[in-house]
């Protein structure tokens, strides 16, 4: 793999790798396990690192990402890594904070990307799914644009080079999108799908307007399997 020839530029000049390595996995999978085939999957030429504070293993994967640099295998410049903000944190005061925590477990200086998990806001607290006495979600009311300021700030302050969203519809993008005072668009939105992908996604992906698609950031796809799974950045389908 050739990960130079096979990147994306951003809406913001920084440079994607195309082909990811996902770090997510099912709860019975040891979070140890992370930190050999993250290792592994540096060595097989990823450089594009995809994680999340909800998988609760960044501290392993960071481990495996500093064990790669300090033996020379790669720079810090070569890896590309993607975090998330859960939906517990999406409260402005609370979307710092929470990358901070992230970059404390990888003990790395800033990632490359932070992206908005899911446009679902949750109950902050101590669980990652809060729910009430009868086991319904607790949901929490959040305007994601204000979210949204939040992640500017934290590109601002050099905590993340990029920002973007993830599971976002095409209403809940253009809001951000339109928002007044926007600084900086988002430059992915990163989508579920079971490979291969399903034909109502491949639809909608493949006939977007141009004038629509034009405003868009790029899609980025996940492609679940099972235990860890792989990325890729659909390019082509929007500038």
């Amino acid at each position: 793999m050739d990960p130079k020839s096979q990147r994306v530029k951003l809406n913001d000049g920084h440079f994607i790798p195309a082909l990811g390595f996902g770090t997510g996995a099912p709860p019975e999978v040891p979070k140890s396990e992370a930190v050999e085939v993250t290792k592994f999957a540096i060595e097989a030429g990823f450089r594009h690192i995809d994680s999340a504070y909800t998988y609760q293993n960044e501290e392993q994967v960071g481990q495996a990402i500093r064990s790669k640099i300090a033996d020379g295998t790669v720079k810090r410049e070569d890896i590309f890594y993607t975090s998330k903000v859960w939906s517990t944190f999406l409260r402005p005061e609370l979307v710092r904070p929470a990358l901070e925590k992230s970059l404390k477990d990888l003990q790395l200086d800033y990632v490359d990307l932070y992206i908005i998990h899911q446009p679902v806001a949750l109950m902050p607290g101590e669980t990652l799914f809060p729910t009430d006495e009868n086991g319904k979600p607790m949901f929490d009311s959040v305007d994601l644009c204000r979210t949204w300021e939040a992640l500017e700030k934290c590109k601002d302050a050099g905590l993340t080079k990029s920002i973007g969203v993830s599971n976002f519809n095409h209403k809940q993008l253009e809001k951000i999108l339109n928002k007044p005072g926007l600084k900086y668009k988002p430059v992915c939105n990163q989508v579920s799908s079971s490979a291969p992908l399903p034909p109502v996604l491949q639809n909608l992906l493949l006939t977007l307007e141009p004038d629509v698609c034009l405003s868009f950031p790029p899609v980025h796809l996940t492609f679940v399997k099972r235990g860890f799974y792989r990325t890729k950045l659909v390019s082509g389908l929007c500038k």
